[in-house]
């Protein structure tokens, strides 16, 4: 399993895109996507709702269970991926590309999101 590089993660298995124009991308890891399973429901936070680091902003249901979404970052959600909640089955089968979340504009980022390299370490355990 191959983290990019250019991304940064969460404890809880999220993954946060570099900010564009202030918006940032947001999704979980292929990691966290194994994990659970064939993703059959996704609960996401509505374009224009506020989200708060480390705070549950949503669900995701599997075929094994479901899992609380925890936003990596604060700020507004400005889009949410219409085609995840159309087919949650992406999650699983482009975790990193169509499988995204929702997107955020950030205003506050807290500092123990990982690098790639340490998110690596730290499902290696």
């Amino acid at each position: 399993m191959s983290n990019p590089q250019q991304l940064r993660y969460s404890k809880e298995h999220e993954w946060l895109s570099a900010a564009e124009d202030g918006v940032s991308v947001i999704g979980i890891t292929e990691h966290a996507a194994n994990a659970l399973g064939d993703v059959v429901f996704v609960q996401l936070p509505e374009a224009g709702d506020t989200v708060t680091a480390g705070e549950t902003c949503g669900e995701l249901e599997s075929t094994k269970s479901v899992s609380d979404l925890y936003c990596p970052v604060t700020g507004e959600v400005t889009e949410v991926n219409e085609d995840v909640v159309s087919d949650p089955s992406l999650v699983n089968s482009a975790p990193f590309e169509g499988g995204w979340l929702f997107k955020v504009r950030v205003t506050d980022e807290p500092a123990d999101l990982l690098s790639a390299a340490e998110y690596d370490a730290f499902i290696q355990g």
